[in-house]
């Protein structure tokens, strides 16, 4: 019962809010007419529109037919009247209508693409509006022929300006989701610091607006840019609204007859539109970044699946083998002291492997990493242990170069997943060249800042600078079918370090990565 008696609440609140908004704006009309510098209503029409669709037609009739009557006391007479209103309604419904078809989700104005097809469906609109309803006022004789063009200068402009600037901030007033995200802004320090300065800025560029002829009007883009930069659309919409509405109280206030209102209205929805624009990028670029993290997300979990698979394999072996020797142990009988043994050591590697568990799942929930001290030679000759069947295979000669005395302090899971991926990477570079040819190898040295320098060289085509400059920037890839990932997460992970990775532009392929040396006498990992 509720929601059926706030559902036909809905069409009165419409009709209040929409002779509100007609009576405060109802500034410096023409010949007594609705012809007006400034008109937001027609904003919330479309809103209501975009709500309801066909549904709006009869309170959108009746909030026009309404402030002809209320607000300018049917200036056109009773017919003229009824017949605006009417054309009016249905010519604001074909709008609705146009933009209900490509704009009925939540976030209308999600890209550029959309604004532009936004104000284009607006400009033309009006145009259309204006002609017809400036047409029936002077067919009627309220608008004087020479003053014809002039009629439909202003109408048409006091409808596109009070839509551009109003109705994305009704259309997110209109929504739950709108309501919620614009409270988060409106609580914010720097919202309340930005709208200040708009008000300052406003005072110090029209404090005598009647003779200011607009000369620093270029100043009012600072707090729309600040709100643009910061808060993207929804900034954007609320501080365009707030320094429309001080500007048309000042004109007001000040009784600025003679000044060319629709003037300053263009440079306004200039100024909304220039906003509009750069809170649209600020917000596609935060999407586009969200969508990065989260591709970086999948890339690391597919990453440490492999490194998961890998690390897994050697506990979960043993585990079989002792498992095994449990089972023909039992099958001879006797030798309690062998079977308790050989379960003791089951009870180690299964610790082991919830080890590996733990530790890649603290990984992804918050970064951590462990640092041990392990040998270099142990690190690379386990991953190339990994590729000596598919190097066989392929005819790829790799060779190890590690002084065993090397240690080095890292999380040896993740240097590992660097290594993994830059064999991979290795290998795929030589398979471009001929049989007998294809040559990959691995050294280990001290670097001059004290660090150990890991290198992979590979006979392949190597590294030109133009793709030097863009190969650890996500998506990027010379590979047909890779995602571009492997380097940025092995870069993530080096730097993690305190290290670096890079790779050298030259005639084969060098990819080189510091990591931190052990100190001298520390234990090392088993």
């Amino acid at each position: 019962m509720r929601q059926f008696s706030l559902r036909y609440l809905h069409t009165p609140a419409f009709i209040a809010l929409y002779l509100l908004f007609d009576w405060a704006t109802y500034l410096y009309p023409l010949y007594g007419l609705n012809i007006t510098p400034w008109n937001p209503d027609p904003a919330l029409g479309l809103v209501f529109w975009l709500r309801y669709g066909r549904r709006a037609a009869l309170p959108l009739f009746l909030a026009l037919l309404g402030g002809e009557v209320l607000v300018r006391g049917m200036a056109a007479g009773p017919l003229v009247t009824l017949a605006g209103a009417l054309w009016l309604t249905a010519a604001y419904g074909l709008m609705g209508a146009i933009l209900r078809r490509d704009f009925s989700s939540v976030d209308m104005f999600d890209n550029r693409g959309r604004l532009f097809h936004w104000v284009s469906v607006v400009a033309a609109g009006t145009l259309f509006n204006g002609i017809g309803y400036i047409a029936l006022l002077s067919a009627a004789g309220l608008v004087p022929p020479a003053q014809w063009g002039l009629a439909l200068m202003r109408f048409g402009i006091g409808d596109t300006v009070g839509i551009l600037v109003s109705m994305p901030l009704i259309w997110m007033l209109a929504s739950g989701h709108g309501r919620a995200r614009l409270r988060r802004i409106l609580v914010r320090g720097e919202t309340l610091a930005y709208l200040a300065l708009a008000m300052v800025v406003l005072y110090a560029v029209f404090g005598s607006i009647a003779s200011s002829e607009f000369k620093h009007f270029y100043f009012l883009f600072l707090p729309v840019i600040w709100a643009a930069s910061r808060q993207g659309l929804y900034g954007t919409a609320l501080i365009v609204f707030v320094l429309q509405t001080g500007i048309i109280a000042l004109v007001k206030w000040h009784g600025a007859r003679d000044l060319a209102v629709y003037e300053l209205q263009m440079l306004d929805a200039m100024l909304a539109l220039v906003g509009f624009f750069i809170g649209i990028v600020v917000d596609e670029l935060r999407k586009v970044a969200a969508d990065l993290r989260q591709s970086l997300r999948l890339a690391a979990a597919g990453e440490m699946a492999a490194a998961l698979a890998h690390e897994l394999n050697q506990p979960l072996t043993a585990l079989s083998a002792y498992g095994k020797a449990c089972e023909h142990l039992l099958e001879r009988g006797g030798n309690e002291a062998l079977l308790r043994d050989a379960i003791g050591r089951m009870l180690v590697e299964a610790g082991r492997a919830g080890d590996v568990v733990r530790r890649l799942r603290d990984f992804f929930r918050t970064g951590a990493m462990r640092f041990e001290t392990v040998s270099a030679a142990a690190l690379v000759q386990g991953i190339a242990a990994q590729f000596q069947l598919p190097f066989r295979q392929h005819g790829i000669v790799l060779t190890v170069d590690v002084d065993p005395a090397l240690m080095l302090r890292a999380d040896r899971v993740q240097v590992e997943l660097v290594l993994r991926n830059l064999f991979d990477n290795a290998s795929d570079a030589v398979l471009v060249r001929p049989a007998g040819s294809r040559r990959v190898s691995v050294t280990a040295a001290p670097a001059p800042d004290g660090r150990l320098r890991l290198s992979v060289e590979d006979s392949g085509t190597g590294v030109s600078e133009a793709l030097a400059a863009r190969l650890f920037e996500p998506f990027v890839s010379s590979k047909a079918s890779g995602l571009g990932l492997g380097l940025v997460l092995s870069r993530a992970i080096v730097e993690a370090h305190g290290g670096r990775l890079w790779a050298e532009v030259g005639g084969h392929g060098i990819f080189r990565f510091d990591l931190p040396m052990a100190v001298p006498g520390e234990q090392l990992a088993t």
